[in-house]
């Protein structure tokens, strides 16, 4: 047992220093940049450790995760969201003041005026969000896509820095091969905006995008600059057994698990056999199923019971016992992580002390 106030969030250093070895490595071997995306980790250490390695930077989902890292001074700094409100342009304009480095994207010419005014003697790098075919953010067409990019370079302080891409409603797909034909289909998509933006005379410098489910597919297609994936770092139950690669392999491993302790074990009656560990809806993310125990203990199931407890089923040949601490490995990391203060990190099957989680919402 250790002395961790359960439920805790655990980063298991050697997986995690697996994972980037291996992303940086896969990346290079095809020629192409990473800037991974820091809403998976919302760590300045973890952003760090990829920069030094040899990431263009972190990508920022919210403007507190940008205020986060820009605090820490991480370069290559890509706020991936459109910001629209005035309380939003004025954060931004405060960082950007401030000389952080920081690139931001839009996808509607009425924001223009007012990224303009933030940008002061210090340019801003503007780039174009695309629609794809998630329909979250970004331009429709090629059409819309020109007249942005040409209201960017046209607006004194901006510079028009590319495109970017996302097509996360494609990260998932079960089937390889039916991700495979899916990502074809969105790319030809993205090549009609780039080849239309050349045709205009603004090529696109920068072509980002992408993420952990399409890394394979994406970095060989010839059309971006650098990809942005986050959740290799660390996995979680749905990524886990996703195949990555076109033969069906995952080169990633879990590093990110919540600690809980078996809190109950008393029978009840004619209820199947289960004990009560205090980690429920408030300690993991729900919205992409249920945790699963790291370790191998067959017949074992988790239910949720409530804010603050779980039940695990309570196998025959390996019973949990009172006090007992168990690691479980969430079903979706990113918003798990944003659950949490801190990492409690492991070398080796050991603690070896904590990472804060900055830019919480």
């Amino acid at each position: 047992m250790t002395d961790l106030p359960t439920p805790a969030l655990l980063l298991d250093l050697d997986a995690l220093e697996h994972n980037i070895a291996t992303m940086i490595d896969m990346a290079a071997g095809a020629g192409i940049g990473l800037r991974p995306h820091g809403k998976s980790h919302k760590s300045p250490q973890i952003a760090r450790i990829l920069t030094e390695m040899g990431a263009k930077g972190t990508c920022c989902a919210t403007l507190a995760e940008l205020e986060g890292f820009a605090a820490e001074d991480l370069p290559g700094l890509l706020l991936t969201a459109p910001i629209a409100t005035g309380e939003q342009i004025a954060r931004l304009g405060a960082l950007h003041a401030r000389g952080a480095d920081v690139m931001v994207v839009a996808d509607n010419p009425d924001i223009v005026p007012a990224l303009s005014r933030i940008a002061g003697d210090r340019p801003l790098p503007v780039l174009v969000d695309c629609d794809v075919g998630q329909h979250r953010t970004g331009v429709a067409d090629a059409d819309a896509a020109e007249a942005l990019a040409r209201a960017i370079t046209d607006a004194p302080g901006l510079t028009y820095a590319g495109v970017q891409a996302y097509w996360g409603h494609l990260q998932q797909v079960p089937d390889v091969t039916d991700r495979h034909a899916r990502v074809k289909e969105a790319a030809r998509m993205l090549a009609a905006i780039l080849d239309r933006l050349s045709a205009a005379g603004l090529p696109a410098g920068i072509v980002t995008g992408g993420g952990t489910g399409t890394f394979g597919i994406d970095r060989h297609l010839g059309l971006f600059t650098e990809l942005q994936p986050g959740s290799f770092l660390v996995l979680d139950s749905l990524y886990g057994p996703l195949a990555i690669e076109a033969d069906g392999t995952n080169p990633f491993r879990y590093a990110l698990f919540v600690r809980a302790a078996v809190v109950s074990t008393n029978p009840r009656g004619n209820l199947a056999p289960q004990v009560t560990i205090n980690a429920g809806l408030k300690a993991f993310a729900t919205d992409s199923g249920l945790p699963r125990l790291a370790t191998d203990r067959p017949g074992t199931t988790f239910r949720y019971m409530g804010d603050e407890h779980g039940a695990l089923t309570q196998p025959d040949n390996q019973p949990f016992k009172l006090g007992e601490e168990v690691d479980l490995i969430p079903s979706h990391c990113d918003p798990t992580v944003n659950l949490y203060p801190c990492y409690h990190l492991l070398r080796g099957g050991r603690l070896e002390g904590s990472w804060a989680i900055t830019g919480r919402y």
